[in-house]
């Protein structure tokens, strides 16, 4: 008996060989023009190239609520995560100056709403996101800070000191890195109490607004805030250098 697989392999076995020289030349001109054709058609495609994906709009925050089912801090973790890895997709990387920075501060603002205790969407705001060469974008991470910490100025407000630094040093808008250092000296107390009180003074400085920076870092010092010898020896000799340079400058008038 044979069965099916011997009744191949015998007629293989027993099949004759043929030479190249015994195919038609027909065949060998029509298979050389199909595998020429195909090559050809291989080179005239253009290289696969990645898709940037955009960055779709945040939920709302009910949606992002009833999605959370019960638990909005795992849910805010996820989202912060995502959006972290949202510039880095398969294939592409895409520049921070790329995202669309209006739907990028819905979806840091969504993540506060599921997690009001985080401070991770204001370390990205103001330390990731901020750095982009771009003024625009970057005032819409600054704002968004500012937004923020009104909320909780406790918490929240060395990231609005942050902010303060890249308005004066990266935007040069020193009246809005005013404006920062004066919501922290108004909104916040303990820690950012002492710090505020100071930033003011040298940005006043940077302003050329001499007087209004000597009158504060005078109240400054009577007020008998400053426990610190060494802090309160610097302090003292800035308001001496305030003073001289006041002096110069209406003597040169």
């Amino acid at each position: 008996m044979y069965s099916v697989s011997s009744v191949v392999k015998d007629f293989h076995l027993n099949m004759p060989e043929r030479s190249l020289q015994a195919v038609p030349r027909t065949v060998l001109t029509i298979g050389a023009f199909l595998l020429a054709l195909q090559i050809g058609l291989r080179a005239m495609q253009p290289v696969p190239t990645a898709r940037a994906e955009d960055l779709p709009l945040p939920p709302s925050a009910t949606a992002a609520r009833l999605a959370s089912l019960g638990e909005p801090i795992a849910l805010a973790g996820l989202m912060a995560l995502r959006l972290q890895a949202f510039d880095n997709q398969p294939g592409i990387s895409i520049p921070f100056a790329a995202l669309d920075y209006a739907k990028l501060s819905g979806w840091l603002e969504r993540i506060l709403d599921l997690d009001p205790r985080t401070n991770y969407p204001l370390l990205m705001a103001s330390h990731l996101y901020a750095q982009v060469p771009d003024p625009a974008r970057q005032r819409l991470m600054l704002d968004f800070t500012y937004r923020q910490f009104l909320l909780d100025p406790e918490r929240r407000w060395r990231y609005l000191a942050h902010a303060a630094l890249i308005a004066k040093h990266r935007l040069h808008d020193l009246p809005l890195a005013l404006s920062y250092a004066r919501a922290i000296q108004d909104n916040a107390r303990g820690t950012a109490l002492h710090w505020a009180s100071q930033m003011p003074i040298f940005i006043l400085e940077d302003m050329g607004e001499l007087e209004a920076a000597k009158i504060e870092l005078g109240a400054l010092l009577a007020s008998d805030s400053i426990s610190d010898p060494q802090e309160k020896r610097f302090l003292t000799q800035r308001y001496a250098e305030l003073e001289a340079r006041l002096l110069k400058i209406r003597q040169g008038r």
